[in-house]
């Protein structure tokens, strides 16, 4: 699973990146620390998932996932968030999957999994996966399973 990490947050990114590296199916592509950093990794890397803040400054979120999906129609969005409240938004914008800042490391893990599975589950048959998308998880219940997107 191929990954990038856009947080604001120098701290923040440098845990989850320790945390991803951790785990041979993830390769972290990048971080960005803001929305015209991301649109810029997104358009060179065109990752499997992207790990977005929330809070992300520089863009409108909903105006930030439209770009991302512009340059890389296939990518997957898991928002952060350290509001919990947040989810709500998040997902009325069109991410496919949330997880708060104050979860466990697993639960961040089987979500990014999970979304990256349900892509691969869209694939045609036949159609070659992307290098890194393996990984079975079972998802956890409540807040941080992959979504639909509508």
């Amino acid at each position: 699973m191929r990954i990038l990490v856009a947080d604001d947050q120098a701290k923040v990114r440098s845990a989850i990146r320790l945390l991803l590296e951790h785990d041979e199916d993830v390769k972290v592509l990048g971080e960005a620390v803001d929305a015209t950093g991301l649109l810029d990794w997104v358009s060179v890397v065109c990752p499997d998932l992207v790990l977005l803040d929330w809070e992300l400054p520089g863009r409108d979120m909903g105006d930030l996932l439209d770009a991302v999906r512009g340059n890389c129609s296939r990518v997957k969005v898991v928002a952060l968030s350290g509001r919990p409240e947040a989810r709500r938004e998040a997902i009325a914008a069109g991410v496919d999957g949330f997880v708060s800042k104050g979860d466990p490391p697993e639960r961040l893990l089987n979500t990014l999994r999970s979304c990256v599975r349900r892509g691969r589950n869209e694939v045609s048959e036949g159609a070659a996966l992307p290098e890194g998308s393996g990984g079975e998880t079972q998802g956890l219940p409540g807040s941080t399973d992959c979504t639909e997107r509508q």
